[in-house]
């Protein structure tokens, strides 16, 4: 069976996407892994960088050109685009861009989907009513959701180094009233599951990060471990999961410590990114776990104040690529074993 392309989703078209797009297929034209953009063929074309746009009718003709010229399913933009300043005026663009590489996955058309990043406030002011691509993605795919795919779960990859977050993004001070154990166990879940079908991990080790500096000090500096996170890790370990925790984040992510774990499960936004941005900040990748269909991201953002500047660096898009690429054969593989 001839390998399937990926979909890379354009992105906000004020944003660094058509860049980095244009960056990554320079890099990746020769050997690969071929992809498919869903965007807009004159703002790809005008990203300049010598790189060669061809308006494909899909992703076999996609496959064919890739060598040769930046395929593109082209989908218009209805007003032009002004580097750096976002506009409301592009969202339905940019989500059809998404439903498009989408429901090209769902039907099997494509190996799996990389996203150019989004700004969330120009497409809120449009109406959009999700708090970001994650949830999109997941409400995209829930009818084609088998029993047990519990995701959306965010997972940020950088180096050795996997991190699933429990909240997202959430103020600080909501943290701890938004941790559950029936929410840390679905995370140690899906986490362990992607581990085995994602990742080629056939027994998976987790560890799992404390809130409160310490893990709460026998709860001197807070309950969470005691009445939260402890009782999601039992209940985790009781149905099979290989989990140490809750664990000081202050002593999970050094060398040595990585090396006893697999993925960490980390509270909060900051508790993961941090180490991840300091392992590896140009190259880290986000990575949602949990979906019927294969999907990654580069670990940035849209880059506003350099866009149009020749300035963005590629390499977490390329690493996205790279990463969905590698998921995608080891799915491919388990079906057709």
């Amino acid at each position: 069976m001839k390998p399937r392309p990926l979909a890379l989703s354009a992105g906000d078209p004020a944003g660094i996407g058509a860049e980095i797009i244009a960056k990554a297929w320079a890099a990746l034209r020769q050997d690969g892994p071929p992809f498919m953009v869903v965007g807009d063929a004159r703002s790809l074309a005008a990203a300049g960088l010598g790189v060669r746009v061809r308006v494909v009718a899909g992703p076999a003709e996609a496959q064919a050109a890739f060598a040769d010229a930046l395929p593109v399913l082209d989908i218009p933009l209805l007003t032009p685009v002004i580097a750096g300043q976002p506009s409301s005026t592009h969202a339905g663009q940019i989500l059809r861009c998404i439903e498009t590489c989408v429901g090209l996955a769902l039907s099997g058309m494509i190996s799996g989907l990389v996203t150019a990043p989004i700004a969330k406030a120009p497409l809120y002011d449009a109406g959009f009513r999700f708090p970001g691509h994650t949830e999109f993605l997941a409400d995209l795919t829930a009818a084609a959701r088998f029993e047990g795919e519990r995701g959306p779960v965010m997972m940020l990859t950088a180096g050795d180094l996997r991190a699933t977050l429990v909240t997202i993004h959430k103020a600080l001070s909501d943290v701890p009233g938004s941790l559950t154990p029936d929410g840390i166990v679905k995370a140690g879940l899906v986490t362990a599951q992607a581990l085995k079908r994602d990742f080629g991990i056939a027994r998976p080790r987790l560890a799992v990060a404390a809130l409160n500096p310490h893990a709460g000090e026998s709860g001197a500096l807070g309950r969470e471990e005691i009445e939260i996170i402890g009782p999601a890790v039992a209940a985790l370990r009781e149905l099979g999961v290989e989990v140490s925790g809750p664990s000081p984040s202050d002593s999970l992510f050094h060398d040595e410590a990585r090396a006893r774990y697999d993925a960490v499960l980390c509270m909060y936004h900051d508790q993961a990114l941090i180490p991840v941005k300091m392992l590896d900040f140009w190259g880290g990748v986000n990575v949602t776990l949990g979906l019927p269909i294969v999907r990654t991201s580069p670990d940035h953002g849209t880059g506003f104040d350099i866009a149009g500047r020749g300035l963005a660096r590629a390499d977490s898009l390329i690493a996205a690529i790279r990463l969905a690429d590698q998921i995608a054969a080891r799915r491919a593989a388990q079906t057709f074993a």
